[in-house]
């Protein structure tokens, strides 16, 4: 059984709290975070193909990437990594290029649960309530799902580790 995806989006707040623990070490989730042919393999809804332009997980480093809906469909995203600091911490942009100039500011903790486990707690402030429950609305609930699913496959087969 999967663990759950827990997201919490209190009503007149503009932000986006998300948990979600893994039957892995904080190690190997922080290196699927990293590595952008790993990435490509977990992030984001079933179904998607997912294009990197530039995945730089360092500090001062930046993000493009576009996914790809079965319908032909194309999402692009981008952002920057204002800091990572290794299996702990990262602060990092989001941006829709569907909505631009609607900027999230994100930060992604990596917890070390102990026994091989770890959880992973993602806060996302956004500029205002109306673009919050935008990204709410979206179905960002079940693509996190979807990919945290297959993340979980992913550290299970050692490709992280």
């Amino acid at each position: 059984m999967s663990n759950p995806v827990i997201v919490t989006a209190p009503e007149g707040l503009p932000f986006i709290d998300i948990e979600r623990e893994f039957d892995a070490p904080v190690a190997a989730v922080f290196r699927a975070h990293r590595e952008p042919e790993l990435v490509k393999q977990w992030l984001g809804p079933n179904g998607y193909e997912m294009d990197i332009a530039e995945w730089d997980f360092t500090t001062h480093g930046a993000y493009r990437y576009v996914h790809h809906d079965p319908q032909g469909g194309a999402w692009g995203f981008h952002g920057t990594f204002h800091s990572v600091r290794e299996n702990e911490f990262a602060v990092q942009t989001f941006e829709f290029e569907g909505v631009p100039d609607v900027v999230a500011v994100e930060t992604i903790a990596f917890e070390d649960l102990g026994g091989g486990r770890s959880r992973v707690r993602i806060h996302s402030t956004y500029p205002s309530v109306e673009a919050r429950d935008g990204m709410v609305q979206s179905g960002m609930e079940g693509g996190l799902t979807e990919g945290f699913e297959r993340l979980d496959a992913l550290v299970a087969e050692g490709a992280s580790a």
